[in-house]
């Protein structure tokens, strides 16, 4: 890869954005200029009307190796200057460790390939964590078994994360990003207003302190829902015949 490429990519087609991490001979760490590259990708894609769903992943071999250890203890010297901070399914195609893994922890869910690996170093490293890992890892695997990944520091393979529920598919890796694609079309394919209120819901409920709370948030959800009702009779016949070749296997 030459000095002048990007560190991050942006490709859009058919309303789904591929936000690539791009300095695969650094494992795609976060250097500044990484981390900065990403939020901004990440940001336009959401203001974009053209785009539906945002697709996050690195180029082979790794996803991301976390913090560039080398610019963080001053090694290298700073990516680009600082700057104000800026603010989709992941396909993780390898390695996702420490701060990585709390990139990929961002997106809404993770398809891996069988040669991901998973693992949260911080307690390694000496430092603490500040991008998410104590609640989504928590979140995603149940309380105990994040605490596990945390202090010991010890990797995970695709299929036993794909166990724990830190990822909801594994794949070859030559399917990964076609497979990801194929649930990204799914996603782009359905009513955008109704994706997008749903998603919002999701993130609400996590945050209700009880069951009973939660069924009485949905239940507002439902009887104050108007946008898009009126296009239901447009849509039915796309749906039911998408429901159908599904549920037959086409």
């Amino acid at each position: 890869m030459g000095d002048t490429e990007p560190v991050v990519l942006v490709d859009i087609e058919d309303r789904i954005a591929t936000v690539t991490l791009n300095r695969p001979q650094e494992r795609n760490a976060l250097s500044r200029a990484v981390t900065y590259g990403l939020w901004d990708a990440v940001a336009a894609a959401g203001d974009d009307p053209g785009v539906s769903v945002v697709i996050l992943t690195g180029a082979d071999p790794a996803f991301c190796a976390g913090v560039d250890l080398k610019e963080l203890t001053g090694e290298t010297p700073p990516s680009v200057a600082p700057q104000n901070p800026g603010q989709g399914p992941g396909a993780v195609n390898g390695v996702a460790v420490t701060g990585g893994l709390e990139i990929a922890l961002q997106c809404t869910f993770l398809v891996a390939s069988q040669r991901a690996r998973f693992a949260d170093t911080h307690a390694r490293l000496g430092v603490m964590p500040g991008g998410g890992i104590t609640v989504l890892a928590a979140q995603s695997m149940g309380l105990r078994r994040a605490i596990e990944l945390s202090l010991t520091g010890n990797f995970l393979t695709a299929d036993e994360a794909l166990r724990l529920g830190l990822v909801n598919h594994v794949v070859p890796h030559e399917e990964l990003l076609p497979f990801t694609r194929r649930l990204a079309a799914d996603i782009a394919g359905n009513d955008q207003r109704s994706v997008q209120r749903l998603l919002q819901h999701y993130r609400q409920m996590a945050n209700a302190a009880t069951l009973d709370e939660a069924h009485l948030i949905e239940g507002y959800l439902a009887e104050t829902w108007r946008p898009g009702t009126s296009q239901v009779a447009d849509r039915r016949a796309d749906v039911t015949a998408r429901g159908r070749a599904q549920a037959s296997g086409c």
